[in-house]
């Protein structure tokens, strides 16, 4: 779809973010104005305490801005209901899950929670959903595992499968390769750019693996100290928005090939 006509899943207006108690607001970031496209993977990156986890919170109504305004669709975030927003948004977290006595096949499963009946049947659209998710995550072979028997990388797969079978427009994960070796990092963000490519949904996580979200992203959301910028991987770079990342006395950002270094 070309870029001036592709629809905007998610955007921000005016947003601050942070922390509120009796006393005092605690704000983390400000002024945040950001565009999710639909269709597009989108990594969230910034160094440790920089307030990621916060602006996640914020973008799912885990907890409420400090000022302006999250929409949804061109709908403002506050007025969702928990059901609407659970028909139009899922949720990666870090998490260790708690019911992982479950098959794969269950958890999976459970993403169609918000459209089944309040006896949780499953009719045969949702068998087909369930199945496709399955597929479109290459755990077919784990379908009647037990989660606790997983690795992992497999794990974090069969979580995306249970996102996907809740068929929402929005994605959103909180740290995906956590615990993951190199490998299964690459293999989890390429899985995250092919879905986002092949199903239309937008994608939107968090992560450490700067280096491979500017390989791999069609555009990123940069925190800093200075602010939050968010463009093309390409367009940032230009800006000079991952130099200002981390101090310079220890790491530095080579902008030719637009990887991080130790600085000798």
């Amino acid at each position: 779809m070309p870029e001036h006509i592709k629809h905007t899943i998610l955007k921000t207006e005016n947003l601050t973010i942070g922390y509120t108690s009796k006393k005092e607001d605690t704000i983390v970031a400000s002024n945040i104005t950001i565009a999710l496209k639909k269709g597009e993977l989108v990594g969230l990156v910034g160094g440790n305490g920089i307030g990621k986890s916060t602006l996640l919170k914020t973008l799912t109504k885990v907890q409420s801005p400090i000022n302006g305004a999250v929409f949804i669709n061109e709908k403002q975030l506050k007025t969702f209901s928990n059901l609407e927003l659970a028909k139009t948004l899922s949720l990666v977290l870090t998490e260790p899950i708690a019911a992982k006595n479950l098959t794969v096949f269950e958890l999976v499963a459970l993403g169609r929670q918000p459209y089944t009946n309040w006896v949780g049947n499953l009719s045969d659209k949702d068998l087909e959903i369930i199945n496709k998710a399955i597929d479109q995550t290459t755990i077919a072979d784990l379908k009647h595992k037990k989660c606790f028997e997983l690795s992992d990388g497999q794990l974090q797969k069969v979580m995306i499968a249970r996102a996907l079978a809740q068929d929402t427009d929005l994605i959103i994960l909180d740290e995906p390769t956590s615990h993951l070796d190199m490998y299964h990092k690459a293999y989890i963000l390429k899985l995250l750019q092919k879905l986002a490519k092949d199903t239309g949904k937008t994608i939107l996580f968090s992560s450490h693996e700067i280096d491979l979200a500017i390989q791999l992203c069609d555009s990123m959301i940069v925190m800093s100290e200075q602010g939050i910028v968010s463009d093309t991987p390409c367009n940032l770079i230009e800006k000079g928005a991952f130099s200002k990342l981390f101090p310079e006395d220890m790491i530095v950002f080579d902008e030719k090939t637009g990887s991080f270094r130790v600085k000798k």
